[in-house]
């Protein structure tokens, strides 16, 4: 009889885990301070897993079969080694009231209007940056004045070079994209990061040569530096500078 009793009292606690709600994302509180880990489900998976993504942070995989209590011990079993690494990375900041922001490489304070409807609106006087709209809508509209800017400033750029080096690009193209600044595909498109717009100009300036030098030698050879520095001969200090400020940029998110 005690075997059937301990066998159903077995079935119970497993009922109840699973009944647990797996939440979308959880806060842990590390060294470098409070962390937002996302939870994601996954059919294929067949374990927990903790790794950590380029744009979203920590992120746990519970699979299909798993459950809340275990997923929470499988972190605090793997809280020290997060902490570590957690230390040696730039977290992802989504954009938000109150937070300063950088704009062409000075601080801006990000505000509302407390309007639901009107354009972004910029004082460069006071160092500020204020959005219309929805509170939900805040990031995605400041982004996309943001990206707007950033065309502005790297078509002039991009234009520049160009007539310099007597080359043409097919188009330019404004991403959000973490892991590069620029790219150039083999048809002529020139890719960027809307990132680049939170740099100071000489650095902006940088990867639009850099960039469109490689529309002459797509490589990174001698020759392809020395058609960078044609086009612009202190070439080092935005490579220098986004060698050692760039990382902390990348940080800043438009969209979860």
């Amino acid at each position: 009889m005690l075997p059937k009793q301990v066998h159903l009292r077995e079935i119970q606690i497993m009922m109840l885990k699973r009944r647990q709600a797996i939440p979308d994302r959880l806060t842990l509180d590390l060294t470098a301070g409070s962390v937002d880990v996302l939870v994601r489900q996954n059919a294929r998976a067949k374990h927990y897993r903790l790794s950590l993504h380029p744009k979203h942070g920590p992120t746990l995989t519970v699979p299909k079969r798993g459950n809340w209590p275990d997923a929470q011990d499988f972190l605090r079993r793997h809280h020290d080694w997060l902490n570590q690494r957690m230390d040696k990375i730039a977290l992802p900041r989504l954009v938000e009231p109150d937070m300063a922001l950088p704009l062409r490489g000075v601080p801006h304070i990000l505000g509302r209007t407390e309007q639901l409807r009107g354009l972004v609106q910029i004082d460069d006087a006071l160092q500020r940056i204020d959005v219309p709209g929805a509170p939900e809508h805040f990031a995605r509209k400041l982004g996309d004045w943001l990206k707007a800017q950033a065309r502005q400033d790297l078509e002039r750029q991009v234009q520049l070079h160009a007539a310099r080096l007597k080359l043409s690009p097919k188009g330019i193209t404004i991403r959000d994209q973490t892991s590069r600044w620029g790219s150039c595909s083999s048809s002529g498109q020139l890719n960027f990061s809307w990132r680049l717009v939170l740099a100071p100009p000489f650095v902006l300036d940088y990867v639009a040569a850099h960039e469109v030098a490689h529309l002459r030698e797509m490589n990174h050879s001698p020759r392809f530096w020395r058609t960078v520095k044609e086009t612009l001969p202190d070439m080092k200090l935005g490579h220098d500078w986004l060698k050692e400020n760039g990382r902390e940029l990348m940080r800043y998110q438009i969209t979860r």
